[in-house]
């Protein structure tokens, strides 16, 4: 057995999970922010997952960010205290088994050609849609990394509206088509100046407002769909995949992958040269298969490969 752990912005979620792939346990608890929290908290979820599976042969653990292979942090996303911490030799220093520490997208992307959406796919994309955007590359059925490990930063790629002075990244992808950094956000700017404006807590409570017949709810909707479909015309062009994948919680939903895909259907139809290729080379947007478990699974067979990688060097 191996415990899988893929950390989030807002949630970090947690499995036992056998050497095929299959979860036989899973939960979720919330991510702390403050380093010596996080790490507590962590531990004492690998401690009871021990407990309940017997014998761990290894842990995964996919988490945002730069993420460089010895599991040195670069970034950490939103969680500011990780930056530049190895949360590799952090759990190692308590636990017995061999412990990697993967970029979620990464993860999510690997996990889906293990046994998800990608295992006929040689070059693909995988985009995590959460509190922050990451993207996992794939070209010729490796992870691309990039130079500096920081390759698939895709919320960090700009929109429009550039400011003429000041910090930039307010008009990014993260803060304009992700899901908590991005569309919860953005709605909360455009409610600022209203006198009693709506408690938002969640993406759900803004799509209700919308069915409830809100202007200002659709509003902020269709920029999200319009801007996010935008980033995704941007990867498709750039990098010809033959598809990308949507993960993270709100892939599950399938009203909002199929408002998705219709925002990209009419971008697509409205730019020449894409719209010609349409029905040769232009790659489908689909749901992950895996959806909020691919983190964890992925990371979970970057250990399992790890170690099989280890026995067979010695």
């Amino acid at each position: 057995m191996y415990i899988g752990i893929d950390v989030g912005g807002t949630m970090t979620k947690y499995g036992i999970v056998k050497k095929d792939g299959t979860i036989v346990e899973k939960g979720k608890i919330e991510t702390a922010h403050e380093k010596e929290t996080f790490l507590n908290n962590l531990l004492a979820v690998i401690r009871d997952l021990e407990q309940k599976a017997g014998t761990i042969n290894g842990i995964g653990i996919s988490a945002p960010g730069i993420i460089q292979k010895d599991g040195t942090m670069t970034t950490a996303g939103s969680i500011k205290s990780l930056y530049g911490i190895n949360l590799r030799e952090e759990i190692e220093h308590y636990v017995q088994v061999p412990v990697i520490v993967e970029n979620d997208a990464n993860a999510a992307a690997i996990a889906e050609k293990w046994i998800g959406h990608a295992k006929e796919y040689e070059h693909y994309i995988c985009l995590v849609l959460g509190t922050g955007i990451g993207g996992g590359i794939i070209i010729n059925n490796q992870v691309y990394r990039g130079g500096h490990g920081m390759a698939g930063e895709f919320g960090w790629m700009l929109i429009d509206q550039i400011p003429n002075s000041s910090e930039i990244e307010s008009v990014s992808l993260n803060q304009r088509a992700a899901i908590v950094g991005g569309l919860c956000h953005q709605y909360q700017l455009a409610a600022a100046h209203l006198e009693n404006p709506v408690n938002v807590q969640s993406a759900i409570d803004i799509f209700r407002l919308e069915e409830q017949g809100d202007a200002l709810a659709a509003k902020v909707i269709d920029s999200f769909f319009q801007d996010l479909s935008v980033g995704l015309l941007n990867l498709i062009s750039s990098f010809d995949p033959e598809a990308i994948l949507i993960g993270g919680a709100i892939s599950e939903n399938a009203a909002f992958m199929k408002r998705l895909q219709q925002t990209l259907a009419d971008l697509k139809s409205r730019h020449e040269s894409i719209a010609y290729l349409q029905q040769q080379s232009i790659a489908p947007v689909i749901p992950a298969k895996l959806k909020n478990d691919a983190g964890m699974i992925g990371a979970v067979y970057r250990v399992i490969k790890y170690i099989d990688e280890a026995l067979v060097s010695s």
